[in-house]
């Protein structure tokens, strides 16, 4: 394989590494948010997991939901606590207390330095209630909502700059879902009003739930045919899981998500054309992640309950190298993907677990988001070369070696992911970074185990941290072994910020203390 400086997909679009808290499960209530939490603050925020949100990375986090956005009234959470009202939620079939809502959420992202992307209900709500909630967010004071908002606390504009207009309105699930048509018309009236507000917001229409939906393809062009004029993003749903047992095919996860990805921009450049427009719509990929819905019984089976256990999945090593496979799917379109959501953040099939009143821990996909969050910088380069392939049920060959990288021009430093889909072959990476001058490798760090069915637990919750890869870098060629179920984060500098030591041979890392 080779890389080279001029061959550049585009710049790193840093809201890729976003996130997605929704009023489910776990996720905000003992989740970010728990009052009597030793670690509290006097906001009622777990700290313990606002140091854990922070060395995650995430850039953007996506609220309130979700399906639970769908039938949500945003004005229930606003105010003094003790006078917001107890509602049921029929997303999820839960008793909502409503004591985290829109300004307790801006203020804890303000906190944590996050960007906040806010829905609105599209789906039992309309017009009317999203044009009052942008202006109780954004306006300044002066009018009767964002005085109301100054009433409580908050006297200047959150100013928030990304809006979804509703959430996956094809579903039949989903509270209000719609046909094409009616949501084109309800996404289009909105997104002008917005845009008469404020017309540097950014708006994200909903795209289909998923490529396998019956309307997939459809959807976006109708949807985009009437408010192409009005919005900026359209958005892409996906979680993947081993189907029947099928490894292979969920290793291979990035695959799906790569024609997804191509076949939405590919709908979008059709409506831009017909239009005879140079616009191009971008897409935000904001719901995406592993989640074995085979072992969840659907809403349905759900009985009426407060704070309940909702799909607390457990991450294996097999698991975090789909996820790191996904995120460089996700770069290697940084060029269309203007940003995307990890669902979720804490405890419903999320990087971070919780204990109520207890510790709070990494899953083994906290570690491959968190080091290419930390560690993709500038630009992404274009990946090619001579790569064996590997036999899949769902998708046929595949590439074994799946992989992208980023060069930050200024300090010369560039980064490459890779993954190893192959569940049985190892396999021997040689790239050519000849046309990058003198380099040495600085640090060569993988997820792998010869279990690949091992977790964090609160017993062992280092039980898989990343540890040290193989790998030399001798007359501009790196060459690494990439054993079978691994990802690896390979970080190459010039020598003169390199350390000496890690001129030929990557170094050997610690786990004793370690922060990804």
């Amino acid at each position: 394989m080779s890389l080279s400086p001029h061959f550049v997909v585009g710049p790193l679009n840093r809201r890729i590494f976003g996130s997605f808290v929704e009023h489910m499960g776990r996720c905000v209530y003992t989740g970010i948010f728990e009052p009597d939490h030793p670690t509290a603050d006097e906001h009622g925020f777990r700290q313990d997991v606002a140091a854990l949100v922070v060395e995650l990375g995430a850039t953007i986090v996506r609220y309130p939901g979700g399906n639970f956005v769908s039938n949500y009234r945003w004005e229930d959470g606003v105010g003094p606590r003790e006078e917001r009202p107890t509602r049921l939620d029929l997303a999820w079939r839960s008793i909502e207390t409503n004591q985290v809502g829109t300004d307790d959420f801006l203020a804890w992202c303000e906190r944590l330095g996050l960007e906040p992307m806010m829905a609105m209900n599209l789906g039992t709500r309309g017009l009317a209630e999203a044009i009052d909630l942008v202006q109780y967010v954004n306006a300044e004071p002066g009018t009767d909502l964002a005085d109301r908002r100054a009433a409580n606390g908050r006297i200047k504009p959150w100013d928030v700059r990304v809006w979804c207009l509703g959430n996956e309105m094809d579903g039949p699930w989903q509270m209000g879902a719609k046909t094409p048509e009616e949501y084109a018309r309800l996404a289009e009236e909105v997104g002008r009003a917005l845009k008469r507000f404020d017309p540097t917001l950014e708006l994200v229409a909903c795209g289909s739930s998923n490529r396998a939906m019956p309307t997939f393809g459809t959807w976006e062009r109708v949807v985009l045919e009437r408010a192409f004029d009005h919005v900026d993003h359209i958005s892409a749903h996906v979680y993947y899981e081993p189907h029947g047992g099928d490894v292979d095919s969920f290793l291979a996860s990035g695959e799906d998500m790569d024609r997804f990805i191509s076949s939405v921009v590919a709908t979008a450049d059709h409506i831009a054309a017909v239009k005879q427009s140079d616009k191009r719509i971008m897409v935000s990929f904001d719901e995406w992640n592993v989640w074995f819905q085979e072992r969840f019984g659907g809403e349905a089976s759900l009985g009426f309950e407060e704070g309940r256990e909702l799909i607390r999945d457990v991450y294996s090593v097999l698991d975090a190298v789909v996820v790191g496979s996904l995120l460089i799917t996700l770069m290697r379109h940084t060029d269309r993907v203007a940003m995307a959501c990890q669902a979720q953040l804490v405890n419903v099939i999320a990087p971070i677990l919780t204990v109520p009143g207890g510790p709070a821990w990494r899953q083994t996909i906290f570690h491959p988001f968190a080091l290419t969050a930390r560690h993709a910088k500038g630009v992404v380069l274009s990946v090619g070369g001579d790569i064996p392939s590997v036999a899949t049920t769902a998708y046929g060959d595949v590439d074994q070696i799946w992989s992208t990288a980023t060069w930050d021009r200024e300090s010369g430093a560039l980064t490459i992911f890779a993954v190893n889909r192959s569940r049985t072959e190892p396999c021997e990476l040689n790239l050519d970074l000849s046309a990058f001058g003198d380099l040495a490798v600085e640090e060569h760090l993988t997820i792998h185990d010869e279990d690949h069915t091992a977790t964090n637990t609160q017993d062992d919750p280092e039980r898989v941290v990343p540890q040290p890869g193989r790998s030399t870098l001798e007359v501009g060629h790196l060459r690494a072994t990439l054993p079978a179920v691994s990802w690896h984060c390979i970080r190459i500098t010039p020598p003169a910020t390199a350390p000496a030591t890690a001129a030929q041979t990557s170094p050997n890392v610690t786990t004793e203390g370690f922060s990804s």
